[in-house]
C-alpha cells in the first residue's frame, strides 16, 4: 500500500512540475519575439533585451532628520534573445540608500527561487568604505526565456538621487521614467543629451496626491555600450539630471540645492565637521622648509613629498564620497582619497604659513559645471594655493606632475574654491598639444645588414609625468634593465647600449635619453638593392577606429615629432620611398614625409592631436590617414647601386 502510494505521490509531483514548467517556457510567441527583438537590436554583444524597463521615483518628507527622501522603484521584463544566455543583476547602495526589494520572477510573475547575494563591493582600485551589492546569477536556458525583475531602493536623502539614464546594460523596447513631483517639493528635471532621440513627454495632475507625475518615454533604446577611450557618459546619453532645488512645508520653504551657494554650503559644512588636530605633521613641515631658501622651494618641498609618499586610493561612497578625511589621519595611515590628500596638503602648507583652500572639481569625464549644483557635477578635490595675486593649483595624486603644471583631466575644468562662507570660481589653465612634446631623433648608417646609430629622445609634460610614472611602477630597483627593455622594445633584434640620462628623481626636468643602437632582421639585400624597414616606432599602428559611434578620447593632447636620418652607403642612391601623406582638422595635424638631400635619407612624421579627441565627424578622414600610415610601415625604403 505504501508503494503505490509514494508512486502516486511522485506521479502527481511530476504532473505538476511539468505543468509549473509548461507556464514559464516560452511559447511561440515568447521565440518569435526575442527573435524580432534580435533584428532590431543586432548588436553583437546584445544577447538579452527588456521588453518594458519602467522607473516610478516618489518623494517623501522625514519629519525626523527634516530630509526629504526618494523612493525608486524599477520593474523590468527581460527576454533572451539567443538560445542561452548567463547575466549577473545587480544593484548598488551604501550608508546613505536602501535595497527595500530585490526580486526576480518567473513569467508567470512566480518567485524564480535564484540566490540573492548581498556582500561588500570591492574594485581592484577602489576603497569602498561603505558601498554593498546586491545581486544574483540568472540563468536564460532558451531563446525567448523571460524573467521580470522588481528593485525597490530608497533613499535618506534627496541629495544623494543625482540622475536617471534612459539607456541601460542591455537594449530596451519601450523605457519610461515617471517621477511624480509633490507640490511642496521644488524640483527640476533637466533634460540632457536628448538631441536626435524621440522622447515623448507628457505631465499628468495627480490631485489627489497634490503632485504632478512627469513621464518620459523612448522606444527601441540601445544598450550602454563599455567602449574603450569614450567620453564619459554624462556626455553621450541621454538622462534626466535631478535638481532638488528646495522644499516647503508648514509654509516654511528651506533650501536644498537651489543655487551654487546651496552646494557649497553643504560641502563646506562637512569640511568645518572636520577635526584637524595637526600636531602629528607640524614636525614634518619643519623638516620639509627649514633649509629652503624661497616660498616656492618650501611650496615644492611639501607637495612632492605628498606625492611621493601618500598612496592615492578612491572613496566613492555615500558621505565618505564628499567628506575630506582629516590630515593627521592621511599623514599618519600614509594613504587617502583625493579629499583627504588634498586636506593635508591645504593643512600643511597652512602650517609653513600660507593661503591654501580646499577646491571641488568634475573632471572631463563630466559634462556639467557649477552651473547646475547637483552632487553629480565633481568627482575630484584638489588644494588651491594664493600666492603673489596667483592662484596654483595642487593636485597630490598627479605623481610626477611638477608644481604649476596641469593633468589634461582637469585642465580647462571650473573649480569651486573655498572661501569662509563664500566660494570663488575659477577655471584650471590649459596648454597646447606642444607643451606635452615627445621628440624622438635617429641618426642611423648601414654596417652590412645591421642598422646602428644614435638615438635621442626627449620627453616633456605629460610624456615625461607619465614616463617618469612608467619607470616608479616598473616594481624593480634595476632602472637600467628597465630603460635597455623600454628603449629596445624588448625585442632580441635590438641592442641597445651606453644610455644616458637627465636626472630621472626631478619631475620638473624634462626627460632626456640618449642611447647607441644595433637593428638587426630590419635590412636585407638581393641582388643590387638594399631594402630597410626603416621606422622601429610605428606610432598609432593599429587606432584606426572600426565600428565605433562615439568620440576617442586620448589620456592626453599629444605632440610628437621624430626625425630619422639615415646615411646612404657610397655608390647606392634612393629608389624607393613611400609617398608623403598629410591631413589636418581642428582636432589634429599629421604628417609624414620623405626627402633625400645630401647622400642623407630623412624622414619626419609629425602627430599632434589637439584636443586629446578624436570625434566621430573626423573617423573617415583619420581612417584614411592610419590605413595610409599603416601602408608606409609596411613598405621598405629601397636603396640600388649606381
Amino acid at each position: 500500500m505504501t508503494k503505490y502510494l509514494l508512486s502516486a505521490i511522485f506521479t502527481i509531483a511530476l504532473l505538476t512540475t511539468s505543468h509549473g514548467q509548461r507556464k514559464i517556457e516560452p511559447d511561440a510567441y515568447d521565440i518569435a519575439k526575442a527573435k524580432e527583438l534580435k533584428e532590431t537590436f543586432d548588436h553583437k554583444d546584445d544577447e538579452i533585451a527588456l521588453e518594458e524597463s519602467i522607473d516610478y521615483v516618489t518623494f517623501d518628507f522625514d519629519n525626523r532628520n527634516k530630509k526629504v527622501t526618494v523612493s525608486h522603484d524599477l520593474k523590468e521584463k527581460m527576454i533572451n534573445m539567443i538560445s542561452r544566455a548567463d547575466i549577473q543583476k545587480y544593484s548598488f547602495y551604501n550608508d546613505q540608500s536602501t535595497i527595500k526589494e530585490f526580486e526576480i520572477l518567473y513569467k508567470n510573475n512566480k518567485n524564480a527561487d535564484f540566490r540573492i547575494k548581498d556582500e561588500a563591493s570591492v574594485s581592484s582600485d577602489l576603497f569602498h568604505v561603505d558601498s554593498r551589492v546586491k545581486f544574483a546569477h540568472v540563468d536564460f536556458p532558451l531563446q525567448g526565456y523571460r524573467y521580470g525583475t522588481h528593485i525597490l531602493k530608497s533613499y535618506k536623502d534627496i541629495k544623494y538621487f543625482t540622475k536617471l539614464y534612459f539607456n541601460d546594460d542591455y537594449p530596451i523596447e519601450k523605457k519610461v521614467i515617471s517621477v511624480e513631483i509633490p507640490d511642496w517639493l521644488n524640483l527640476e528635471l533637466k533634460e540632457l543629451n536628448f538631441e536626435g532621440y524621440d522622447i515623448e513627454k507628457t505631465i499628468q495632475p495627480n490631485t489627489r496626491n497634490k503632485s504632478k507625475i512627469h513621464i518620459y518615454t523612448l522606444k527601441n533604446v540601445p544598450a550602454m555600450r563599455q567602449v574603450s577611450n569614450a567620453p564619459g557618459p554624462t556626455y553621450v546619453y541621454p538622462h534626466l539630471l535631478v535638481l532638488a532645488k528646495s522644499y516647503t512645508i508648514k509654509d516654511e520653504t528651506k533650501p536644498i540645492f537651489d543655487s551654487t551657494q546651496d552646494l557649497y554650503n553643504w560641502y563646506i559644512s562637512l569640511v568645518n565637521s572636520l577635526e584637524n588636530d595637526n600636531t602629528d605633521i607640524k614636525s614634518k613641515v619643519v623638516e620639509l622648509t627649514k633649509d629652503a631658501k624661497t616660498d616656492e622651494e618650501k611650496i615644492k618641498n611639501i607637495y612632492y613629498w605628498i606625492q611621493d609618499n601618500i598612496r592615492y586610493i578612491a572613496f566613492e561612497d555615500g558621505i565618505a564620497g564628499f567628506k575630506p578625511d582629516e590630515a593627521a589621519n592621511v599623514f599618519n595611515k600614509r594613504y587617502g582619497d583625493c579629499k583627504g590628500m588634498a586636506n593635508l596638503t591645504k593643512q600643511m602648507l597652512i602650517e609653513a604659513g600660507f593661503d591654501a583652500r580646499l577646491t571641488w572639481i568634475g573632471t572631463k569625464r563630466i559634462a556639467y559645471d557649477y552651473s547646475t549644483p547637483n552632487l553629480s557635477v565633481d568627482n575630484h578635490m584638489i588644494c588651491s594655493l594664493f600666492k603673489d595675486d596667483d592662484i596654483i593649483f595642487l593636485d597630490g595624486t598627479e605623481k610626477f606632475n611638477a608644481f604649476g603644471e596641469y593633468a589634461d583631466r582637469i585642465q580647462g575644468k571650473q573649480v569651486l574654491i573655498e572661501d569662509d562662507d563664500a566660494f570663488i570660481l575659477k577655471h584650471v589653465p590649459t596648454s597646447d598639444a606642444v607643451f606635452n612634446k615627445e621628440y624622438h631623433n635617429y641618426q642611423l648608417t648601414l654596417d652590412d645588414e645591421t642598422l646602428t646609430g644614435k638615438v635621442e629622445k626627449e620627453f616633456n609634460g605629460e610624456s615625461r609625468s607619465n614616463l617618469l610614472y612608467f619607470i616608479d611602477q616598473s616594481k624593480t630597483d634595476k632602472k637600467d634593465e628597465f630603460l635597455e627593455s623600454y628603449l629596445s622594445r624588448a625585442d632580441s633584434n635590438r641592442k641597445v647600449s651606453n644610455i644616458k640620462t637627465s636626472d630621472l628623481s626631478n619631475r620638473e626636468l624634462n626627460v632626456t635619453i640618449s642611447h647607441d643602437l644595433e637593428v638587426k632582421n630590419a635590412v636585407s639585400t638581393f641582388d643590387n638593392s638594399i631594402y630597410i624597414d626603416l621606422d622601429l616606432d610605428k606610432e598609432f599602428n593599429g587606432y584606426e577606429l572600426k565600428e565605433r559611434d562615439v568620440d576617442f578620447i586620448f589620456s592626453s593632447k599629444k605632440y610628437f615629432e621624430s626625425t630619422t636620418e639615415l646615411q646612404i652607403p657610397n655608390g647606392y642612391s634612393v629608389t624607393h620611398v613611400p609617398k608623403n601623406i598629410k591631413v589636418s582638422s581642428d582636432n589634429y595635424d599629421l604628417s609624414v614625409s620623405f626627402e633625400t638631400e645630401n647622400n642623407t635619407l630623412t624622414y619626419k612624421k609629425l602627430f599632434e592631436i589637439k584636443n586629446a579627441k578624436i570625434e566621430t565627424n573626423d573617423f573617415e578622414e583619420w581612417n584614411t590617414f592610419i590605413k595610409d600610415l599603416n601602408t608606409i610601415y609596411q613598405e621598405q625604403i629601397i636603396l640600388t647601386k649606381d
